[in-house]
């Protein structure tokens, strides 16, 4: 077919080398462009050009990898089609690249290269009529044209075939039907066979087809192979054209499958079979009725989207996350209270609170199926195991863990999650947090919880609020989701050093439980239980190559640790087994050298490898530590009049406290040292007032016999460890008794320890912290324990052994303080005048 006559395409065209796609005359095509040539012909031609002709462009199939391009321009393909650009896109994401919106208007040849750099421009010889795609059907092939005409009338029977096979409502079939009555007979094998499910290598066959007979021979197979397909899909599926579009428009292979009528890109039949798949997934969720209508909402704006988009990535992205989230997706729970008790004793030495708290949960989960998850709140010192028993709390239950550490976190969206309209947006720890697990009744863990902080972006305790109350997780609301989510089927448990700096209102939602620090009778059995045997294990020792005694265990608490948890302890046992590893090691070498040498005569001299297993002793134990790092000076310390020993609490443990005070010749003031806060300033001063005002009664003097106790005199009272700042009011009862020691020239006994508040009435008020600090009273070598009366229900934490080692003196009021602690008791009001006046105060 020539080129004379009729309308003309322009002789030079600048030439668009297509990878991924065959424009055919009178059809309608998006190439993605990113190659530099590709490039260049956009930005310099297209997007510059101001007349209709600097949008006419030549479409060359090329078959080469596209990254190649850089290099030296490929063999052209022989033909290629004349096109108009009647859109062009640009992005950025993911890489800067155009997408084209191209219209075939007829084929060409190309006779020569014109140049090939920045894009390639070719002289080009027409081989199309124009005006056969732009006019209404004239019919002009008809039957008498022979064989031709023959073609022509079959093909045109075989589209009115598909047509009919066809649902009418479907528009890319609508638009079929449309062409098929306008268009000229001679451009439909064109038309047709960019519409139908044809591979590249089948279009180009169409395309090279120059002649009109050669096209129609080339087309009417590939018409008829569809025609065959939708007849068989039809049989096996029973296909209705009530289901008929969701089944084109999904299935892979169908006759129309896509958005627009050149719909035969496979990228975008995947991408139907993608959303289809997705889809199905949303369906299969179970997810409520709420989130179910976002989905599909979501979905819907998804197929309509173009995966160019970059918010494409984000829908597909939130899609995703919310039919991998756990709507229905649990796991039953393990309530064998007896397995339960084993599991939990195997895995934990003491906590009986904690055991105690799961083994009613099970109970109560027994008797009632449908229960929220506990809320708990695991407080103490480092080191006690919190961590731990969280883990074995889930593994007794029967559940899925998840742990989230909450230390230095300080923005809210890290609980909350972002909202979607920020870049980079994604869902907060909670949700992850299920995600990962997969079920909607893990065990998590918020460790941390009294360490997160708070700056501009919010405040994550606040928003942890919604999470933790009973009353409202149930409908969890995370910013990146916008959809409720369930959260009182997970089981939550929070651990802290200190309440001190958890706000009130999370601290109310939460069920706190203490977990104070272990005696020493404890670190040795948790040592001898899990210590030692995790070390030995961890160093490639046996049992039968390490041991050390119970004794040995004793002195490396006691001497070479101070601390409420087991982590140094730990860390000095793993010491030892490096060192015994070390005389392992060099044993077997020897052995093995001297089996080498054991003809020889010098073997003899040679040492021998150890003997096992390998006894760790006092001698081996200062060898390997060192020297021990901390005495027991509690009776060393207390040789002069004024020193008494107090009891204070840190988030560390309990810690016992030493008061000094001496007095010099001055004008009655007072100093106090060693980084005090206001409250124990206070108590030292309510001290000196009763100490005062009392001075007649207890026979207290100042240094030059007087009845004040400050009149000429100064007094200095120091608290050790200048460099630790201390506070609180339980330290009052153990200045007392320090500065009346001081004033009367009295000791204090070396054994006894003290703590209590005070009152200018010579009350002793309850203090806290009771068992940590007794603890640490017994790990000292104290033997007398002397505690405000209230206190005295706080004893029945203490463990038996600890209670029956130590002697404890419930006091209500200081005389009965004094009388305990100074040697020899201290000279004052009868005990029962003091209780009757005491009573009638009451």
């Amino acid at each position: 077919m020539g080129s004379s006559g009729g309308i003309q395409i322009p002789n030079r065209l600048p030439l668009l080398l297509s990878h991924e796609g065959v424009l055919l005359p009178g059809s309608t095509v998006r190439f993605s462009v990113d190659s530099p040539r590709n490039m260049q012909l956009v930005s310099q031609r297209l997007l510059k050009g101001t007349s209709l002709k600097s949008t006419i462009i030549g479409v060359i199939p090329n078959t080469r990898d596209p990254g190649q391009d850089i290099d030296d321009l490929p063999a052209l393909h022989k033909i290629g089609t004349a096109g108009v650009a009647v859109q062009v896109v640009g992005s950025n994401w993911p890489k800067p690249h155009y997408t084209l919106l191209i219209t075939g208007l007829c084929r060409f040849s190309v006779t020569s290269l014109l140049k090939e750099r920045p894009f390639v421009l070719a002289e080009v010889e027409q081989l199309d009529k124009l005006e056969q795609y732009m006019t209404p059907s004239t019919h002009s092939v008809s039957a008498e044209d022979g064989e031709l005409g023959e073609l022509s009338q079959r093909f045109y029977q075989a589209a009115v075939q598909l047509l009919g096979m066809l649902d009418m409502s479907v528009p890319v079939v609508a638009k079929f039907r449309r062409l098929l009555d306008s268009l000229p007979r001679e451009t439909l094998p064109d038309v047709v066979a960019s519409m139908i499910r044809t591979s590249n290598k089948e279009k180009l066959q169409v395309l090279d087809a120059v002649s009109l007979e050669e096209r129609f021979k080339k087309a009417l197979p590939l018409l008829n192979k569809q025609i065959e397909g939708l007849k068989l899909l039809q049989k096996t599926r029973k296909i209705n054209p009530d289901n008929e579009k969701r089944v084109l428009s999904v299935r892979k292979g169908g006759v129309f499958p896509g958005r627009q009528f050149n719909l035969e890109d496979e990228d975008e039949d995947e991408d139907g079979d993608d959303t289809a798949s997705l889809e199905r997934k949303v369906h299969n969720a179970n997810m409520p009725d709420a989130a179910l209508k976002v989905c599909r909402k979501e979905l819907k704006r998804l197929k309509k989207m173009p995966q160019s988009m970059p918010e494409y990535a984000l829908t597909r992205n939130y899609l995703d996350l919310m039919v991998e989230l756990p709507w229905s997706k649990s796991t039953k729970d393990c309530l064998d209270i007896r397995a339960a008790r084993t599991l939990l004793d195997n895995d934990h030495y003491a906590m009986d609170k904690l055991k105690k708290r799961v083994v009613e949960y099970l109970a109560v989960r027994q008797l009632k199926t449908s229960l929220k998850g506990p809320i708990l709140c695991f407080v103490g010192p480092p080191g006690v195991g919190k961590t731990s028993v969280g883990r074995s709390v889930a593994r007794t239950l029967g559940r899925e863990f998840h742990r989230i550490a909450l230390g230095g976190v300080c923005d809210q969206s890290d609980i909350r999650g972002h909202r979607r309209t920020y870049v980079g947006s994604m869902p907060g720890r909670i949700i992850n947090g299920l995600k990962t697990v997969g079920v909607n009744n893990p065990v998590f863990l918020l460790d941390e919880v009294d360490k997160l902080g708070k700056s501009l972006q919010g405040d994550p305790a606040a928003a942890l609020l919604e999470v933790l109350d009973p009353e409202q997780n149930h409908s969890f609301t995370d910013h990146y989701l916008n959809v409720a989510f369930d959260l009182s089927q997970v089981l939550f448990i929070a651990t802290a050093n200190t309440t001190a700096t958890i706000p009130p209102a999370l601290l109310d939602r939460m069920e706190v439980l203490q977990v104070p620090g272990y005696t020493q009778e404890e670190k040795v059995e948790i040592a001898h239980r899990h210590l030692i045997p995790n070390q030995l294990e961890q160093h490639g020792l046996t049992p039968q190559q390490l041991h050390i005694p119970q004794d040995t265990t004793q002195a490396i608490i006691s001497s070479y640790t101070r601390e409420a948890g087991v982590r140094s302890l730990e860390r000095k046992i793993g010491a030892i087994c490096r060192a015994v590893a070390v005389k392992v090691a060099e044993g077997q070498r020897l052995a093995k050298t001297n089996t080498v040498t054991e003809n020889s005569t010098q073997h003899k001299d040679k040492a021998a490898p150890p003997e096992m297993p390998i006894v760790i002793d006092h001698i081996a134990l200062k060898d390997i530590l060192g020297q021990p790092l901390f005495e027991l000076e509690v009776s060393e310390r207390l040789t002069l009049p004024g020193v008494a020993l107090g009891l204070a609490w840190t988030p560390l443990g309990g810690e016992i406290m030493f008061v000094e005070a001496s007095r010099t010749e001055g004008e009655g003031q007072l100093t106090l040292t060693g980084q005090l806060g206001d409250v124990m300033k206070e108590s030292a001063h309510l001290a000196i007032s009763w100490l005062r005002a009392n001075a007649k009664t207890y026979q207290i003097t100042n240094m030059v016999g007087g009845s004040d106790p400050l009149e000429g005199t100064d007094i200095h009272l120091h608290f050790p460890a200048g460099a630790v700042t201390k506070d609180g009011p339980s330290a009052g009862v153990t200045i007392v008794t320090c500065l009346a020691s001081l004033f009367s020239g009295r000791l204090v006994r070396s054994d006894v320890a003290m703590t209590g508040e005070i009152t200018l009435r010579g009350l002793v008020l309850p203090v806290g912290g009771i068992k940590d600090k007794v603890l640490a009273a017994h790990r000292a070598g104290v033997r007398r324990v002397i505690l405000p009366k209230r206190n005295e229900k706080d004893l029945e934490e203490l463990p038996a052994n600890v209670r029956a080692d130590l002697d404890f003196v419930m006091a209500a009021n200081l005389d009965e303080v004094l009388n305990a602690s100074i040697d020899g008791g201290f000279p004052g009001p009868s005990g029962s005048l003091t209780h009757s006046q005491l009573t009638s105060k009451l």
